[in-house]
């Protein structure tokens, strides 16, 4: 891909797996490279969570629900 930069992240153990392949990676690369992109008065990404979070209180997702949920996640990885 021209014009790119490599950066670092962290992802999962079976993502990184699957990053391996040359051309996943570069999907990869452009599918963040154009959620990122900046536009003016207007943040993509910021935009996608939003929608993510109207529709998860639409099916009725409460924050006590996702704070109990977030603390389940955090006491399985402890283990």
């Amino acid at each position: 891909m021209p014009n790119t930069i490599d950066v670092t992240i962290p992802v999962e153990p079976e993502a990184a797996t699957a990053l391996q392949d040359v051309r996943k990676r570069e999907a990869i690369g452009r599918i963040v490279s154009r959620i990122l992109r900046p536009q003016p008065g207007q943040d993509p990404l910021l935009d996608a969570m939003q929608r993510l979070s109207a529709g998860a209180r639409a099916k009725g997702l409460t924050p006590e629900i996702l704070e109990a949920e977030l603390a389940a996640h955090k006491a399985e990885r402890s283990r």
